[in-house]
């Protein structure tokens, strides 16, 4: 197992996009835009959540290296029954930044369920309707924009 050389590359401006979606039960999407979760603001904590496990990422996925973070920005958009979160993240360097915007995704994600999940459970303490669902990367722009 070796970590990928990439010393040879040039660096470009490398942009990846990726999102995902959590559902949840309604009562709790409408205690979310009420702002009545007990943990506090679930979008403010998501979208820093993604922010940090971005940055993080060279630290949670082995051989991921550990890049420059030009910027980063999430997008949160709550309908009925779930929550969608889109992460872009722009780099300046030799390999791509996918893993930081799948990272930060997901991270967005399991965030959101963890503020919830004492509205998501049902008498005996399961999670019947609670999903994670659909991450994937959705662009990846290397060079140009």
């Amino acid at each position: 197992m070796k970590m990928v050389e990439i010393s040879e590359k040039s660096d470009v401006l490398r942009i990846a996009r990726a999102k995902g979606s959590i559902t949840l039960k309604e009562n709790t999407i409408k205690l979310i835009k009420e702002g009545k979760i007990k943990k506090g603001d679930v979008i403010s904590a998501t979208k820093m959540a993604a922010i940090l496990a971005i940055k993080k990422t060279p630290e949670l996925i082995p051989l991921c290296h550990p890049i420059p973070i030009t910027g980063a920005n999430v997008e949160v958009k709550i309908n009925t029954r779930e929550i969608e979160v889109e992460v872009e993240v722009k780099s300046i360097g030799k390999t791509g930044v996918e893993m930081e915007a799948l990272v930060g995704a997901s991270t967005a994600l399991l965030t959101i369920w963890d503020m919830v999940k004492a509205y998501e459970k049902d008498e005996r303490g399961q999670y019947p309707t609670t999903k994670i669902s659909e991450i994937r990367v959705i662009e990846k722009i290397k060079g140009g924009k």
